[in-house]
């Protein structure tokens, strides 16, 4: 499961402009501003991937 997790961070990251940051620096390079957005987002697509899920 955190696996999945992870990746979906990482495609988050991905859509954000963020990926290449992340690769090169790591994530404790993010600002807080950058790790909220790509964590609402995460629980956003969890909540959204429940509902279609039944």
């Amino acid at each position: 499961m955190e696996k999945k997790q992870d990746m979906l961070k990482l495609e988050i990251a991905n859509e954000l402009g963020l990926g290449d940051k992340i690769l090169k620096y790591g994530w404790k390079s993010l600002s807080a501003k950058e790790t909220g957005r790509i964590g609402g987002l995460v629980a956003k697509r969890r909540k959204t991937s429940k509902k279609t899920e039944g």
